[in-house]
């Protein structure tokens, strides 16, 4: 399947509006990696409330809770035997809820609501049996400020991996070929993402996509899906030069619904994971444009 064929699937099943885009940049440098937008995730190191006597008391508490998990990290890095040998056909599970209300605070929550780009609403919460559900209310309404063309999106996406004083780092899915899911749908198309920031603010809102199907019904759904499947865009735009995922730059994974149907939905997630398949070889399944080896 070529890149066009994908582009065209892409319009048809996740609806006229396909992606959430931003607006062109007009410069060479972009001082904001949000474009704008409200990080919801961001917490200031200490609170601006606190008196001075408060702040020196908080700040001697988490430097003593950062150190803590520092020495854990040396001493785990110090245990850690090197691995020469990967397992093969093997799950390993990196987002899982087990019932566990702390683990909803590793995603991040977000509709065209919070930005006042739209009226869907959605909500992450743990079932009754441990597992997680996306679920809400996607609406097309468009508000009436002139500036809106498209509405209707919601999104969960996991935050930042942080090591400790907090210092982001990236996740490493180099080993790995296939990403695992067990989830249980309504019938609607989802997309995910997986974002790969980088450093630099060109690449910044680099997202590799590939369109979900659901299953409606009581059953759960096995989705394994190759890395070499997903598709490369940046601000929600296919671009010409397709290039595999960076997997060693990984930054936060994703699942977007902006179908263009209004109603509810949900989404049901048992486990997130990651599998070696040593019989795929695939590097990446679409087409790639080199211009400079193009001859006029």
């Amino acid at each position: 399947m070529n890149r066009r064929i994908f582009s065209t699937l892409l319009t048809n099943f996740v609806g006229k509006r396909k992606l959430h885009t931003t607006s062109n940049l007009l410069s060479f440098f972009e001082p904001d990696r949000k474009s704008g937008y409200k990080r919801v995730y961001d917490k200031p190191f200490l609170e601006p409330q606190l008196n001075v006597f408060g702040r020196i008391c908080e700040g001697y508490r988490q430097f003593k809770e950062e150190f803590n998990i520092l020495v854990e990290e040396i001493k785990e890095t110090l245990k850690m035997d090197p691995i020469f040998v990967y397992r093969t056909n093997e799950v390993d599970i990196i987002w899982q809820f087990k019932g566990d209300p702390k683990s909803l605070d590793q995603w991040v929550t977000t509709c065209d609501s919070d930005y006042e780009e739209g009226f869907s609403t959605a909500k992450l919460e743990m079932s009754s049996t441990g597992t997680g559900i996306f679920s809400g209310i996607l609406s097309t309404r468009l508000p009436k400020d002139g500036r809106i063309k498209y509405a209707g999106y919601c999104n969960i996406t996991t935050i930042p991996k942080y090591k400790s004083f907090k210092r982001e780092v990236y996740h490493d899915w180099t080993p790995y070929t296939h990403l695992v899911l067990r989830i249980r749908g309504d019938g609607r198309c989802y997309v995910l993402n997986i974002a790969t920031r980088g450093i630099f603010d060109l690449t910044w809102n680099d997202v590799y996509h590939y369109v979900l199907h659901t299953r409606g019904g009581p059953y759960w759904q096995y989705v394994r899906i190759p890395f070499s499947k997903f598709i490369f865009s940046s601000k929600g735009r296919l671009q010409d030069n397709q290039i595999p995922i960076v997997l060693h730059e990984v930054s936060n994974f994703g699942i977007s619904l902006a179908d263009d149907v209004t109603g509810h939905f949900r989404l049901e997630i048992d486990y997130i994971g990651l599998e070696s398949d040593a019989f795929h070889k695939e590097e990446f399944a679409y087409e790639s444009y080199n211009f400079s080896d193009i001859k006029f």
